[in-house]
């Protein structure tokens, strides 16, 4: 081992340590954290919330939800906290910090990278944009196909996630307007840099439930990403819509035989934010630096998600990277967290007025 990386692992000992006697006295508290379950939360488990609990002595309620503010907002407005912290996507996050549902969080509670690197020299910018969250992966929407049901045509574009008469068969969705909307502009024909200016006319919304009518009686809804994968699996749906890490996992971990189309992905940040009004804000807080450090979010390519930090890259396996977003992006757009900020209610209300339709 060079100099230089037992010096980086030297710092990155000394700030756990740090780290650890600094929430010692919270030895006997406990957090109700809350994710997405599936490969990612097995990811998390194995390397933020065991090592967290292992050395910190806290006791973490590890909780699955599906995304949305709508049971943030519950609590926050009932004053009935029941959630701590709360890894949210950034598509959501400038709502729900605008609406007062989150904490400030001050960034000087993040530690160095582990070569030493100040926090904010060693997160990407997008990672520490909101005062309410802490950025901590790097993570896409895409759709697969199954190589034993798709049939003799292969799907290549996202043209041909719309097209039904190319490639027969349902489609499953996030039963969600984000990432849809944008979906049905670009397959119908909009440049990837025009869609949220597109989307934010009347004429351009129209178009995109136009374009999604035209799928619309082939559409599998579906509320959580972690019934992606089954659903490719047993033949649900021919095309399905996942997070990346969704089917990469299915990929890599069980040998399924599912192929994934990188064209027209919509990319974005998952961030960890406190829930406004916790009364554990300041453990909770302790807890965001210690699963943002650069070891902790090294264990995120396991599942195909890139780390917010430079300097967790040269301790991740290194063979996940050709399957990172960060690998695809000329083929894809940055989710509109400010777009879906203004337009996320009333296009929300629109979008399931439209599916009773």
């Amino acid at each position: 081992m060079s100099r230089s990386t037992t010096t980086s692992f030297s710092a990155f000992a000394l700030a756990a340590a740090l780290a650890t006697a600094s929430i010692a006295a919270s030895a006997e508290d406990s957090l109700t954290v809350v994710s997405w379950g599936g490969a990612y939360g097995a990811a998390q488990k194995k390397h933020v919330i065991d090592p967290y609990q292992k050395d910190s002595g806290v006791k973490v309620l590890f909780e699955d939800y599906s995304g949305g503010v709508a049971e943030m907002k519950a609590q926050v407005e009932s004053g009935n906290i029941q959630w701590d912290v709360v890894d949210l996507e950034v598509i959501d996050l400038e709502r729900a910090c605008s609406e007062g549902l989150l904490e400030v969080i001050p960034q000087d509670i993040l530690p160095p990278g582990v070569d030493g690197t100040p926090a904010a020299q060693d997160f990407i910018p997008e990672a520490l944009a909101s005062e309410c969250a802490v950025g901590n992966i790097v993570w896409s929407v895409v759709f697969a196909y199954n190589e034993k049901t798709i049939g003799g045509t292969k799907a290549a574009t996202i043209a041909d996630f719309f097209d039904t008469a190319k490639i027969p068969g349902k489609r499953a969705m996030r039963k969600r307007p984000q990432v849809n909307m944008e979906w049905a502009l670009l397959a119908d024909g909009v440049a990837p840099k025009d869609v949220y200016e597109v989307l934010g006319t009347p004429e351009g919304q129209q178009r995109a439930f136009d374009k999604l009518a035209t799928i619309k009686k082939d559409i599998v809804w579906f509320d959580s990403w972690s019934q992606a994968p089954q659903l490719l699996n047993d033949g649900g749906a021919v095309l399905v819509q996942s997070a990346n890490g969704r089917f990469y996992d299915a990929i890599r971990q069980e040998g399924k035989p599912f192929v994934i189309v990188w064209d027209g992905h919509v990319y974005d940040l998952d961030a960890w934010s406190v829930l406004k009004g916790s009364p554990k804000k300041d453990l909770a807080f302790k807890f965001i630096a210690y699963a943002t450090g650069s070891k902790p979010l090294a264990g995120m390519p396991d599942v195909a998600y890139g780390p917010t930090r430079k300097s967790s890259m040269p301790l991740a396996d290194q063979s996940a990277a050709p399957h990172l977003p960060t690998a695809h992006l000329d083929k894809g757009i940055q989710a509109g967290s400010e777009f879906w900020a203004d337009y996320g209610e009333s296009l929300g209300e629109k979008f399931n007025e439209w599916l009773l339709k």
